[in-house]
Formats: C-alpha cells, sequence, structure tokens
C-alpha cells in the first residue's frame, strides 16, 4: 500500500484540528489525496477543513473508520483511541506524524529547515522565495494566511522538528540548520552526543546543506555546505518603517543588497539562510524581489496593534529569543519615538523554566522598562514549586494571574487591583495562551 500514488490514497488523520496534522492534511488534499478527519472539539482549522469539503467527525468515533487506506494520528492520541482500534481490526496501516512523514515527503525535493530557534520564519523566508513550491510551515505565514501552501509541486519547504526527532524523516534534499542549541533533550536521553549526532545524520542525508557555523557546534563541522558565518557575510544592517511596517536592509557577502521584513541581526540572519538555500535554483534579482513577498508569521513580531499603545505579540519561550526580541521591539520603539517597554512573561513549562533559569533571569536585563510575569505554562507538566519572586526579584517584576485587552487598553490584576497600560509598547512573550489574552480572546 505505501508504494501506492499518494494522490489516489484515501488518508484519515486523527486529531486533525492541530496545527501541524492540519498542515499534513491540507498539503495531502492538495496533492489529490481524499481526506478524512476527526477531532475533540470545533476549532478554525477544523472550520477551514470543511469549507474545501473534508469530512470531520467530533468527537472520535469507530465509525469514521471505514475503507481508507491510512490512518494518521498526532502525538497526544493514545492507542486505546476507538478509530486506532477500528482501522488496526480492519487492517489499515496507522500511523504517528512522525512515522507518516517519511512516507508522505520520500518523493519529494524537500527544503527542510531545523533548529532551535528561527526555523518557522527562515521557511516562510524561503518559501516567500520559491512562489512555486508547496510549503508546511509551524505557524501561519501572513503572505498566504495559512502554514500550508496548497499547490501541487514536486518540491517543497518544510520546517522540521528536532523536538521529537522527526526531522529525521523529512527527506531533505536541502538540509537547513539555523542552530543547533541544545533543547528538547527529553528527547534525546539529556545527551548532548547523541542530540549533535542527530544533526550529523540529518546533514548527512542531504545532497545539499546551508549552515549557520557561527553556531558553536555547526562550526565544527568538515562538511560540504553553503556556510554563513553572520558577524562577517553580513554588513552595513539599517532598520526602516514601510507604512508603520518593520524592515531590515543589509548587504550579504558580494550578493549586494536585500530588504525584508522584520527587525533584528537575527531577521537578516535568517534571510541570509534563505537566500543561500535558494541561490542555485533560481538568479539573484527574482530572490531579491520575491523576498519582499515575505510579510512576517503570526505570533512572531507580530504587531496586533498600533495607535498610543502598541501591542506586540511573540511566540519568545527560550531565553536566546526573548532577547532578540527585545532587541527587535527596542529598534521599534526608537523609530516610532515610545518611551517605555513593557514585557509580559509567560513562562512555557516547567522543565524549560529549570533547565534554563539563569538565561531566564538575564534576557530581560537590556530593553524591559517594566516586566509582569504570569504563571508558567504547564503544557501538560505537572506543577513544580518555583519561587519566581526570589528568582526574579531583581527585575521588580509584577506577578498576576491574567491579563486582558480591553478596547485599546492592556488590563492586568493585581490582587483586587486593575492596573491598565494605555502607552507605549507592551510585548508579549510566550508560547501559551498568552497569544489569546493579549488578543482579548481569553
Amino acid at each position: 500500500m505505501l508504494k501506492k500514488d499518494i494522490s489516489k490514497l484515501k488518508i484519515h488523520f486523527i486529531g486533525i484540528g492541530g496545527i501541524g496534522i492540519s498542515g499534513l492534511a491540507k498539503y495531502l488534499k492538495a496533492q489529490g489525496a481524499q481526506i478524512s478527519g476527526s477531532d475533540i472539539a470545533e476549532g478554525s482549522a477544523i472550520s477551514y477543513l470543511r469549507s474545501i469539503d473534508v469530512p470531520i467527525t467530533i468527537p472520535h468515533s469507530k465509525n469514521a473508520i471505514n475503507d481508507q487506506d491510512l490512518v494518521i494520528h498526532s502525538a497526544i492520541i493514545k492507542e486505546d483511541n476507538p478509530e486506532i482500534i477500528e482501522a488496526k481490526n480492519k487492517n489499515i496501516p496507522v500511523f504517528s506524524r512522525k512515522e507518516a512523514l517519511e512516507f508522505i515527503l520520500c518523493n519529494k525535493r524537500v527544503f527542510s529547515i531545523c533548529g532551535a530557534h528561527g526555523k518557522s520564519t527562515t521557511s516562510a523566508m524561503l518559501s516567500a522565495i520559491f512562489r512555486d513550491f508547496g510549503a508546511i510551515i509551524g505557524a501561519d505565514t501572513k503572505e498566504y494566511g495559512s502554514n500550508v501552501r496548497e499547490i501541487q509541486s514536486e518540491s517543497i519547504v518544510f520546517e522540521a522538528d528536532e523536538s521529537d526527532r522527526s526531522f529525521l524523516n523529512s527527506n531533505p534534499y536541502c538540509a537547513i540548520v539555523t542552530n543547533a542549541e541544545p533543547e528538547h533533550m527529553e528527547s534525546y536521553d539529556h545527551n548532548l552526543e547523541i542530540f549533535y549526532d542527530a544533526y550529523r545524520d540529518f546533514l548527512g542525508s542531504a545532497s545539499r546543506c546551508c549552515i549557520n557555523t557561527e553556531d558553536p557546534f555547526l562550526g565544527t563541522l568538515d562538511i560540504k555546505a553553503r556556510k554563513l558565518s553572520p558577524s562577517k557575510d553580513i554588513k552595513n544592517i539599517s532598520y526602516i518603517l514601510k507604512d508603520d511596517e518593520p524592515y531590515t536592509r543589509f548587504e550579504l557577502s558580494n550578493l549586494g543588497e536585500f530588504e525584508v521584513w522584520g527587525f533584528g541581526e537575527h531577521t537578516a540572519c535568517n534571510a541570509s539562510l534563505a537566500i543561500l538555500a535558494a541561490i542555485d535554483e533560481m538568479d539573484l534579482q527574482t530572490i531579491r524581489e520575491n523576498l519582499r513577498n515575505f510579510k512576517g508569521i503570526k505570533k512572531r513580531f507580530d504587531i496586533i496593534q498600533k495607535g498610543d499603545l502598541i501591542i506586540i505579540d511573540d511566540y519568545a519561550h527560550h531565553p536566546t529569543e526573548i532577547v532578540a526580541t527585545l532587541n527587535s521591539v527596542k529598534t521599534y520603539a526608537t523609530l516610532k519615538g515610545k518611551d517605555k517597554i513593557v514585557a509580559i512573561w509567560q513562562p512555557h513549562k516547567y522543565s524549560r523554566l529549570l533547565d534554563n533559569l539563569e538565561g531566564f533571569q538575564e534576557c530581560f536585563n537590556q530593553h524591559c522598562d517594566e516586566l509582569i510575569i504570569l504563571p508558567v505554562w504547564r503544557a501538560g507538566e505537572n506543577p513544580t514549586p518555583i519561587d519566581m519572586n526570589q528568582l526574579f526579584a531583581h527585575h521588580q517584576p509584577i506577578f498576576t494571574d491574567r491579563i486582558k485587552k480591553n478596547g485599546t487598553s492592556i488590563e492586568f490584576f493585581r490582587g483586587d487591583e486593575v492596573i491598565k497600560i494605555q502607552e507605549g509598547i507592551v510585548v508579549g512573550l510566550g508560547a501559551g495562551d498568552i497569544t489569546y489574552q493579549l488578543r482579548g480572546i481569553k
């Protein structure tokens, strides 16, 4: 069955409302496959899939399984799910998303992007350059309002995931690594050698590679690759506003000047990796013009309100990412003439907080005039006692249970007192539900 043309398969997705699974479903439907799915509740992804005639069962039910060729499920689905049980009873192959990737991408020309930071942005930039390629990205790009470019193509831009080692199943033709900072070490038995070996295997499986050599690990590799040394290769960075939107201009080696949406040295670095990955595919002028189609991605320096109070939503949930985001916010504040930057931080997972505690204690030292800290977003972990008051006392933070967007202001609650922020710049930092609180949805 797995040797059949994928465009002729009937594929059922369990947990189809999640961004990773819905992305695969949308992409495979565009390739011609017949798609169905199920989940426990309605959501925006499911509403869209229904609009393109994908039948979806709510909640999970064994009746959703009939004559499909393949069942794919998200990581959180357990073996006792009634649809998995029914599929196995009917001898229908059942794959996790991780297992399915190898089959889905095996005949594609994959530009596979991974790394601890910047992979979603770099993937979206490369997708903007390769306008005729399919794409599956880990966040919605504002260029086409989705995490998937739903077109038939032999080539695809794919954001690969190192957190569960599934990047090793992405069949890279071109492997792009933004950095290899240790993260998600639970997937690697907390063993750095196993972690780095996975990156070696990823790069070794590709025909072409593109890496940031100023990463401490990537810089040690003796491999044939297009290599970016940001401090040497990226010059004359400048920042401008166009229609109140942030743009970075920079020169890359001997390739001339480029312009890309966003602020910061990390933005120029991500764009440079995308340019180097594309340089063997098309001429420089086309790359330069197509890169301007990139308009940012949701939850990455996502400016959701302008005016007296500017609100920026950012997914940064690691110290390295927070420092880069706050540097970009400072640049934006300077150009906008704003004097005060308020950071609202929702720590993401107890394990990440503890693994990177010193980094979190230091990452707010610059470009943060006031720090507001929300409760830790557990992401399924058991609570761990942490004395946040003591650990972050040097920042004199305000601790609050929740924030709320009310009209054009942001409110946060300190005991029975409601404090309003009505001017300056507020930046929300985190991968939990802070994005909905900032938008007044929750």
